[in-house]
C-alpha cells in the first residue's frame, strides 16, 4: 500500500532549462559552459556545491576564473538561476490536494544559490511557505549525499521517518528512479512532457 508520495523536484514539480543557463554562463565568457552542467548530475564544483562540500561562496569563487573580468557574484547567481523556469500553479495545488490523502515529500538534488531565491519564491505563488506543501524536505546540500547514490534514499527514509516500501518516488530520471527501486521504494518515470498527477494511483 502507497501511504507517501515522494517528489523530485527539477524535471517533476519545477520546469527547467538546462540551455538557458549554458547560454548565460557562455554570455559571462565561460567557453566550456556546456561541459559544466549536466542533464540529470553534475559534476565537478557544481556537483561539490550541489552536495554541500563547498559553499556558494566557495563555488563562486571557484567559477570566477572561467568568466570575463568584473563578473560579479550576483551576475553569478542569476545566470545559474536560469536553469529554473518555474513551478506552474496547477502543480502546487496538485501537492495541496494530494497532502490531505498521501505523505508528502521532497527529495531534490540541489543547491543553496537556487534553493534560497527563486526556489523559495517559486513556492511562495500562492502565499505560502516551501514546507507548507511537504511533511519532510531532503536537500542534497543539506544532507551531504546526492541522487542516485544509495545514501541519499537511506537518509531520507530515516530523516522523513518512512518506510520506502510504502513510498512511491517520483523522479524524471530513470537512473534514479532504479536507483531508488534498489533501496526498496516503488518509483514511476515522470518522462518529459508528462504531469506528475497523472501517475499517482487513485485513493
Amino acid at each position: 500500500m502507497i501511504k507517501n508520495l515522494l517528489f523530485d523536484l527539477g524535471g517533476v514539480i519545477m520546469d527547467l532549462d538546462r540551455d538557458r543557463c549554458v547560454r548565460a554562463f557562455e554570455e559571462l565568457g565561460m567557453t566550456d559552459a556546456d561541459d559544466f552542467l549536466g542533464v540529470y548530475g553534475q559534476k565537478g564544483d557544481f556537483l561539490a556545491l550541489e552536495r554541500g562540500d563547498i559553499t556558494p561562496q566557495e563555488f563562486r569563487d571557484r567559477l570566477k576564473p572561467h568568466f570575463r573580468p568584473g563578473v560579479t557574484d550576483e551576475m553569478i547567481d542569476q545566470a545559474f538561476c536560469r536553469f529554473l523556469i518555474g513551478i506552474p500553479r496547477h502543480r502546487l495545488e496538485a501537492l495541496r490536494q494530494l497532502r490531505g490523502k498521501y505523505g508528502i515529500y521532497l527529495l531534490s538534488n540541489t543547491n543553496a544559490i537556487m534553493w534560497n531565491s527563486m526556489i523559495a519564491e517559486q513556492f511562495r505563488q500562492e502565499g505560502l511557505e516551501m514546507k507548507d506543501y511537504f511533511d519532510g524536505i531532503v536537500a542534497s546540500f543539506e544532507a551531504h549525499c546526492y541522487k542516485p547514490d544509495a545514501e541519499i534514499f537511506e537518509y531520507t527514509a530515516r530523516h522523513c521517518d518512512i518506510l520506502p516500501e510504502e513510498t512511491l518516488f517520483l523522479d524524471d530520471s530513470e537512473s534514479n528512479c532504479e536507483a531508488a527501486r534498489r533501496c526498496g521504494y516503488q518509483a514511476v518515470h515522470v518522462a518529459p512532457g508528462t504531469e506528475f498527477i497523472n501517475l499517482i494511483p487513485e485513493k
